[in-house]
């Protein structure tokens, strides 16, 4: 099993979830860099090459929409905001994130050591003696 691919499909998943997140937590709307900045942050490093076809897919499926703003340095800049739909859509991706992360958790944690009942029921019989 190579661990390398294993990390990347596990993050793959959860990309366009942690996307939407991002720019649902926006007050504002959010421009493209901040969003690699925010996942390079949380240590999910995406490249531009992923997230523009990624965002054009969100917004064609009506969960995103977007305007151009001019820039005092350089070209206009797109910047993106959930739309109704998109919050809409949200909120199912953050209950199943949450169910998954407490089974995962729940799962994966090593078990507390506890006494066997034949071996609590020996060391009870052998007190009584």
């Amino acid at each position: 099993m190579n661990i390398e691919n294993t990390q990347a499909q596990m993050r793959k998943g959860i990309l366009e979830f942690c996307i939407l997140s991002i720019i649902g937590s926006d007050e504002n709307e959010c421009y493209a860099s901040e969003i690699l900045e925010r996942m390079k942050k949380a240590k999910l490093i995406v490249v531009e090459g992923t997230l523009y076809p990624l965002l054009t897919r969100l917004k064609n499926d009506g969960y995103l929409s977007y305007q151009w703003v001019e820039s005092k340095s350089g070209p206009p800049r797109k910047y993106y905001k959930l739309t109704g739909l998109g919050e809409k859509f949200l909120e199912e991706p953050r209950k199943t994130w949450a169910e998954l992360v407490e089974a995962v958790e729940s799962a994966t944690k090593k078990p507390e050591p506890q006494e066997s009942i034949s071996n609590q029921t020996t060391q009870n019989d052998l007190s009584h003696e």
